[in-house]
Order: structure tokens, then sequence, then C-alpha cells
């Protein structure tokens, strides 16, 4: 078994679902969170390929970007599909989310009220219908949507819309409620006993 070092801050947020993939697989890592502090030492050390984090270490090799670490932990640990076309669907609902991520992330850094409040109206009335409303198609036409996005096990794209719906939620609460088959399935992901688990035990942290 390879030695895993995770490098992320004292937050949940990009770091997160990787976290859930080590505890729905039950392996061990060393999760390093860097304070604001500590941080500009440890980009200044050039230890990351980009000077970002998250970052995966495995056995001494440097591994950047969440959804590509994600990733490849789901290869790793079998969550990412069980065929090639499998594999790439949850590759495209990995994308999805991504997409929706920079919506919210023009809110998380919008320099003004007027922005952030422009910000939100992109969210609501474009962003999410968009994706969630075609997510909940692809969601229902997969055993009519009381199991998984893709196949008939959890994968990776159900951990990323948790670890996403948690990032973005203070943008709109009630967003799922659109969305019910959906809603059901983040109560559904939170409720295996491993990440049940990692949410009881997992530290406090702001974001």
């Amino acid at each position: 078994m390879p030695t895993y070092k995770l490098y992320y801050f004292n937050s949940r947020a990009l770091a997160e679902q990787s976290r859930m993939i080590f505890a729905l697989a039950g392996v061990e890592y060393e999760d390093i969170r860097y304070t604001r502090e500590e941080w500009p030492a440890a980009k200044e050390s050039g230890k990351f390929p980009f000077g970002t984090v998250p970052c995966l270490e495995v056995d001494g090799v440097m591994l950047a970007q969440s959804s590509a670490i994600a990733c490849y932990l789901g290869n790793e640990f079998g969550f990412s599909g069980k065929n090639n076309l499998e594999k790439a669907k949850v590759d495209m609902i990995m994308d999805a989310f991504g997409d929706l991520l920079k919506v919210a992330g023009k809110w998380y850094f919008a320099a003004d009220e007027d922005a952030k409040a422009a910000a939100v109206e992109e969210y609501n009335t474009k962003t999410c219908p968009a994706i969630y409303g075609g997510l909940e198609k692809i969601l229902v036409a997969n055993n009519g949507g009381d199991g998984y996005y893709v196949g008939n096990e959890v994968t990776i794209a159900d951990i990323a819309f948790v670890v996403t719906w948690e990032m973005t939620k203070m943008l709109n609460p009630q967003m799922l409620d659109s969305y019910p088959k959906q809603k059901a399935l983040k109560d559904r992901v939170l409720a295996l006993p491993k990440i049940a688990e990692w949410v009881k035990k997992r530290p406090e942290t702001e974001h």
C-alpha cells in the first residue's frame, strides 16, 4: 500500500472530497493542514507543482489539482465506475461541479456587494438550473434516481456532489428543494457509515 500525504489548509473546501474518499475506502493517510502563517514558507519551498494546494503526495510523487487527485483516488480504490463509459460519465459529472464552483467563486472573491449580488443571480438563475437540472435527469435515468449518479454503487461523482453542496449552500440553502432526487442522494451519501463516521469526527472549520 502506498504512503499518502494530503496537503491543504485547516479547511474542508477543495480537499474534502479526497478526505471523504479516503474515509470511504478505509485507507490511512496523513492529513497535513497549514495555517495562514505557515503557508507562505511552504509555498516557497518548491514542494508543490503549481504553488497551490490541495496536493497529494504518493510515495514521494506530488499530484496537484483537486479533481485530478479525487480521480486518482477513485481509480485506486474502485470508486470511479466499472468500465470506461461509466468512468467517462463520472468525469463528466466531476467537470460539471467544477463549472458550478467557478461561478460560486465569483461570489466568494467578489470585490463589492454589487458583484456578490450579480454572482448570486447568475448562480441561482443560470448555473444551478443548468447543472442541477441536468444532473437530476441523469440521476433519475439511473434506476429511477434512488441510487447514485452512475452505476449501482457510490462513486467520486456522488462525493463531489456532497462536497460541492457543502461549499456552496450559503448562496442558496434551499436550492436542492427543486431537485428532490439529489436532495435524497445527499442524505444517502452522508448516511453511508464510513462517511458519517468521518463527518462526525472531522475538525470543525469555518469552510
